[in-house]
């Protein structure tokens, strides 16, 4: 059953939708029919991160509208690797990573979507990719690109510089084969993703049109950044992932908390189910008052990644914390042979600070502290007593605070 109101109004006005193919026409079917729609996901890594994130929302927005998610992972096309927004080659994976990836996807992408009694599917493209004989896949599929048309495409052109494999060439006429395959298997209607994936969708679109004769839509949702324009999701570590292996439930929550001002409202319509309505009025607080929007921001995205007994224990954590109070969920860092050694080699070695010139511009602005001690001396060196207990605590800015543990 169809909700209410056409989901294709909930995205746009949350702030999702940046291209489609026929706007009125994919509008006007969502509000009509239940329609099958897929999102691809290539297991460049055993977990999903935040850039994935916008794309687990936007599937779990259709599906609560009543529509039917087809999850694909990429064991197919993932031995290729997708040359859109790189500017080098991706690393090639073995089939057994691929494997591992693709099973480890499976788990976090459950959370967000219901796969009960046929109200989504999951399936992996290597089981039609890895059959294909690529004489056939030549007749069959080649025969409807045209290499300059391809050419023009947005995800191949800042390759140039380093040269594009004719390996990557390739992936554009399998993502678009996918299509075509879920269209016949699954009758799947749509294609959606992040507006990299513009070129791959438009192909896909074609491709189906030129074999059946249907009219297929794609959609794209806008890539999760900041307001300068910058990639969200980056740490000091790297990429924030959703598997709470590689990034603690904790440090998630602070990402989120931590995020600027002008970016609050973004996150809200984006990563969170808040009523656009709540969404506006924590979006309108100003100074400090905006706090409480982030930490509500950073409670919603937590529960929904980690579940809600791990977005509680990290909002206590935070305010313990911040408050001064011990933590048992403090990040904890296990550090050997420390004293003798400067703090800023130590804390730059082990991620707590991106850079060495990051610690001196913290201790000049009395950022850095050691056991609730500020620090004014970017030679200071650790000694035994800073370790009782066989821990020391360092705090960075106002609410980051890390365990150091002597193993």
């Amino acid at each position: 059953m169809l909700a209410e109101k056409n989901v294709f109004d909930t995205l746009k006005e949350r702030g999702f939708i940046a291209q489609c193919t026929d706007e009125e026409q994919v509008r006007k079917m969502l509000g009509e029919k239940q329609v099958t729609f897929y999102i691809g996901f290539d297991p460049t890594a055993d977990s999903l991160h935040a850039g994935h994130f916008i794309a687990l929302m936007v599937m779990a927005h259709m599906q609560r509208a009543g529509h039917r998610p087809i999850a694909l992972v990429g064991g197919g096309t993932g031995t290729i690797g997708d040359p859109s927004g790189r500017s080098d080659l991706r690393k090639v994976l073995t089939d057994e990573m691929i494997e591992h990836n693709c099973n480890c996807f499976k788990k976090q992408i459950a959370r967000f979507i219901d796969f009960s009694d046929g109200k989504a599917l999951m399936v992996n493209n290597g089981d039609w990719l890895r059959k294909l004989n690529y004489i056939d896949l030549l007749r069959e599929v080649g025969a409807h690109f045209t290499v300059n048309r391809m050419l023009a495409a947005e995800c191949y052109k800042q390759r140039w510089e380093k040269g594009l494999t004719f390996l990557e060439f390739n992936y554009m006429v399998m993502q678009a084969y996918d299509f075509y395959k879920l269209n016949s298997d699954y009758d799947c209607e749509m294609q959606l993703g992040g507006d990299d994936q513009w070129s791959n969708i438009i192909a896909g679109v074609e491709l189906v049109r030129r074999k059946t004769g249907k009219n297929v839509f794609g959609l794209t949702n806008k890539l999760l950044t900041k307001s300068d324009g910058s990639k969200m999701g980056k740490t000091a570590g790297g990429a924030l992932w959703l598997d709470a292996e590689k990034v603690s439930p904790y440090d998630f929550y602070q990402y989120w908390r931590n995020v600027d001002d002008a970016d609050v409202k973004t996150c809200l319509s984006l990563l969170t189910f808040l009523p656009m309505d709540e969404v506006n009025r924590l979006s309108r607080l100003k100074d400090s008052a905006i706090n409480e929007a982030k930490k509500i921001l950073a409670f919603e995205v937590t529960k929904l990644v980690h579940g809600e007994e791990e977005a509680k224990k990290a909002e206590k954590s935070a305010t313990e914390i911040f408050t001064g109070q011990s933590s048992e969920n403090m990040p904890t860092v296990e550090i050997s042979e420390v004293v003798g050694k400067k703090i800023l080699d130590v804390l730059a070695a082990e991620k707590i600070i991106e850079s060495k010139a990051e610690g001196r511009r913290l201790i000049s602005q009395n950022g850095l502290s050691l056991n609730d001690k500020k620090i004014s001396d970017a030679d200071y060196i650790f000694a035994e007593s800073d370790f009782e207990n066989n821990s020391a605590v360092i705090r960075k800015g106002k609410k980051k605070f890390y365990k150091l543990v002597l193993k």
